[in-house]
């Protein structure tokens, strides 16, 4: 249809009045350079897809086969680490492509990536192994590291309503469930994300906007550290979720930025970069995955000047919840919001 349409615009221009072809010759290259920058995108979600499902299935292919005892860290440390390993990598691979995947397929967004908390606030899950209920990667998260869970992490679930304590598989059932169940469903649903998002015509709205609104959640992510509910909160592994959103901004924006500076939007683009750079810059301060621990006395409704200043959990927050803010002067994901508008990109 769009192709029809410009040739028809064509063929009226050149009918009627040479003067017209300038207007259409810019509607055509817009509409081109968003086709190619759509395209670059899709192609960074595929890679990121396959690398996710092939995560998924390495990690179900490292569960223990089933035995009387189960397993644990301590009776088969090879094998957990080794499980962890893949989790991290699908973990890194899905947060690349979380800002589309969740405007695409909310359904499969749920359950592969839904929190421990949203699925009981549903319904209790009394088996912590099988593929009903409590499902995907932080199902798995929850089992592979519940001998390492911090404090507030269990004070904050225990007092939920339907909460069950987490726990190694303790016999050949429990570890059955957790290799052909639990696992083999979260290999399941990543291969429908995979197949699913291959055949789709993505728009800009989802590949542009989508990552602009995961850019806005990062300050949610480390609001919710203080009180035990952050995203990846077994595995200490938020932090790595949060540079795997912003790598993947980076790459989104990447395929919008020649478009975009030819739109006038050379000094938006300078904001962008500096945005992306202050958050890079933040991250590296912090070495490993984790978060920073939470200082005593934090508020992230009304953060002290001293906390704020002078401890490494509050460096981090003032940076993200500036970079974060849609209505911030010079701010990261305000800077996106105008690019977006500035390019034509429809919201979502």
């Amino acid at each position: 249809m769009k192709n029809w349409l410009r040739a028809a615009g064509v063929l009226g221009a050149v009918a009627l009045c040479a003067a017209c072809g300038g207007d259409n010759e810019v509607l055509t290259s817009d509409a081109e350079r968003e086709k190619q920058a759509v395209l670059e995108v899709k192609e960074t979600i595929k890679v990121s897809l396959d690398e996710l499902y092939d995560a998924a299935v390495d990690l179900q292919a490292a569960a223990p086969a089933p035995d009387a005892d189960g397993w644990s860290a301590g009776s088969d440390a090879a094998a957990v680490n080794e499980m962890r390993e893949q989790w991290k990598r699908a973990r890194r691979a899905y947060e690349h492509v979380e800002g589309a995947i969740a405007v695409l397929f909310p359904d499969l967004d749920v359950s592969t990536d839904a929190r421990y908390d949203a699925f009981i606030e549903v319904s209790p899950d009394e088996n912590l192994f099988d593929d009903t209920g409590v499902t995907g990667a932080h199902a798995i998260e929850r089992v592979l590291w519940s001998d390492s869970m911090p404090a507030s992490v269990v004070a904050f679930e225990s007092a939920l309503p339907g909460y069950k304590e987490a726990a190694f598989p303790m016999n050949e059932t429990e570890a059955g469930d957790f290799k052909n169940k639990l696992c083999a469903r979260f290999a399941s649903d990543t291969k429908a994300l995979r197949d699913g998002f291959a055949p789709l015509a993505l728009d800009a709205s989802a590949a542009y906007r989508g990552v602009i609104g995961s850019m806005a959640e990062q300050v949610e992510k480390i609001n919710k550290a203080a009180t035990g509910e952050e995203e990846s909160r077994y595995a200490q592994f938020t932090l790595g979720d949060m540079r795997a959103n912003v790598a993947a901004g980076k790459e989104t924006y990447a395929a919008f930025q020649a478009w975009l500076i030819d739109k006038e939007g050379a000094s938006v683009d300078a904001e962008i970069l500096a945005g992306f750079s202050r958050i890079d810059d933040a991250y590296k301060q912090i070495e490993g995955d984790a978060l920073p621990p939470v200082p005593e006395g934090w508020s992230s409704e009304a953060p002290s000047a001293d906390l704020l200043e002078n401890t490494p959990f509050g460096k981090l927050f003032a940076v993200v919840r500036t970079e974060a803010d849609p209505e911030a002067e010079g701010s990261l994901v305000r800077a996106m919001i105008t690019s977006a508008d500035l390019l034509g990109v429809d919201p979502l």
